[in-house]
């Protein structure tokens, strides 16, 4: 199936629906202001937790959703069967790979370890030049400020730049973040690398 001719956002969240009432109204909400602001939505293809919600938000809305999910966790009953394009990959690597490929941005929403891996790959891509997209996290009653704490740390340790961490662009609220994100220029860093080091 051809995508709409809308830009993707591929957002990665949790297949659980956290402790919070909030997480899942800010999956909700976050799928109606995609639809608002004209994106599609790329996501990990499952019917359940925050991802669920976010899928349903967006196709309630009238919304265009594409879910990528490995064989695996179809056949375990996990995967959305009411989306209009749901692709079958067979690793979770192909799924990452074509996420990225159909995506002109990424979110984060809170999620667990597959989340964090999702978000920070895409960031490690970001910093290596092999894509020039937008990352985002929306922190969600501040979810993720302990993983910002840490962010910082790596920089004045000296293990991330300052410039590198600056491409994870963080938001409370979806539409300002979605702005962010629709207007991010991505920095020139001409190396990560201490060329003293090498």
């Amino acid at each position: 199936m051809n995508l709409p001719d809308t830009k993707c956002i591929c957002v990665f969240a949790g297949s659980n629906p956290g402790t919070s009432p909030s997480y899942t109204a800010a999956a909700v909400e976050l799928g109606r202001i995609l639809v608002e602001r004209g994106h599609g939505l790329v996501y990990g293809g499952g019917r359940i937790g925050l991802m669920g919600a976010l899928a349903d938000s967006v196709l309630e809305n009238g919304g265009h959703v594409t879910g990528v999910i490995p064989h695996g966790l179809a056949v375990k009953e996990v995967a959305h069967n009411g989306l209009p394009d749901l692709r079958i990959v067979d690793s979770m690597h192909e799924r990452k790979a074509l996420m990225a490929e159909l995506s002109s941005g990424f979110l984060a929403l809170p999620g667990g370890l597959g989340t964090l891996e999702e978000l920070f790959e895409v960031l490690t891509w970001g910093q290596l030049g092999i894509h020039a997209k937008p990352c985002g996290i929306l922190n969600v009653d501040g979810y993720f400020d302990g993983l910002l704490a840490f962010v910082d740390h790596a920089v004045t340790q000296g293990f991330l730049r300052s410039a590198h961490a600056a491409m994870l662009l963080v938001g409370t609220r979806p539409v300002e973040l979605l702005m962010d994100l629709e207007n991010h220029v991505a920095p020139s860093v001409e190396r990560w690398l201490d060329q003293r080091q090498t």
